[in-house]
């Protein structure tokens, strides 16, 4: 119905258009521009005005009324701008305005996007997501809930006593999960992932191994020990030799003052002694 009364309104326009140049002042003027030069419609056109664009569009091109200030001109388009979508059979081929609330649809019935403020759901756009979904303030869709997933319990783990495996008779072992997939904003949380718990085994002595393995890292954290003893002592060494040295020379600087000082008062005691003579 729409394109029809947009067909008839060209047609309308056509006739004012056609009445309009039989006047005489726009006969002079018409000859003042060469009427004998006819200017082709554009690409996409079938049929056209000089002053309103295209009237009916070629097959596969769309009809779409661009506005231009107050002034709207047919044009025929191969797909139809943001904001509208492609209407064909059984009207003219046509580009049809959106709803109000979509940015970009497919067609009447079904959004593929939505304007700010609201979210798009099954091609609907909605200003609040229902109760089962979550908006999406990135995407601006209405998502399903995910809630957290998680493995299976591992087996439990070895009886152990501070990271030892024999010399005791209680210990604790553990047993893990692994987080497969995390929630959403409204999902439910993830559980726990490890387990422990004591357990008692069957006393046993450490085999030479471990003893051997244990008295080796003994020995590296004796070592270690050791070397930083040593290292301390160097520097405390150091220090000394250094505060010797310094109460040496302090001590070499005084005697110096003192020799000059004695010097000076035996220079003034001959002086005085030649002035007496």
């Amino acid at each position: 119905m729409q394109l029809r009364l947009v067909s008839w309104f060209f047609i309308i326009l056509n006739l004012m258009e056609y009445v309009g140049s039989q006047h005489p002042s726009r006969v002079r003027r018409q000859g003042r521009m060469n009427p004998s030069v006819s200017q082709p419609c554009p690409g996409g056109c079938a049929t056209c005005s000089e002053y309103n664009g295209c009237v009916t569009c070629k097959p596969r091109f769309f009809f779409f009324l661009e506005r231009i200030g107050i002034r709207q001109t047919g044009v025929c388009l191969t797909s139809c701008p943001s904001g509208y979508y492609g209407k064909r059979f059984p009207e003219p081929n046509a580009c049809t305005k959106c709803k109000a609330d979509c940015e970009a649809c497919f067609n009447n019935n079904f959004c593929t996007k939505c304007k700010n403020g609201f979210y798009l759901h099954l091609g609907k756009c909605l200003e609040n997501c229902p109760e089962w979904l979550e908006p999406n303030n990135y995407t601006m869709e209405c998502n399903d809930i995910v809630h957290c997933k998680t493995s299976e319990w591992s087996p439990w783990g070895l009886c152990t006593k501070k990271g030892k495996t024999c010399g005791f008779k209680r210990g604790n072992e553990t047993r893990i999960r692994e987080v497969l997939q995390l929630p959403s904003t409204k999902g439910s949380p993830c559980p726990h992932t490890s387990e422990t718990r004591k357990c008692v085994v069957q006393r046993k002595k450490c085999q030479k191994g471990e003893k051997g393995r244990r008295n080796r890292e003994e020995r590296r954290k004796n070592l270690k020990r050791e070397e930083s003893k040593e290292i301390r002592l160097e520097n405390r060494g150091e220090e000394s030799r250094r505060q010797n040295q310094e109460q040496r020379e302090n001590k070499s600087k005084m005697q110096m003052k003192k020799r000059r000082a004695q010097d000076k008062q035996q220079k003034l005691h001959t002086i005085t002694i030649s002035t007496v003579h």
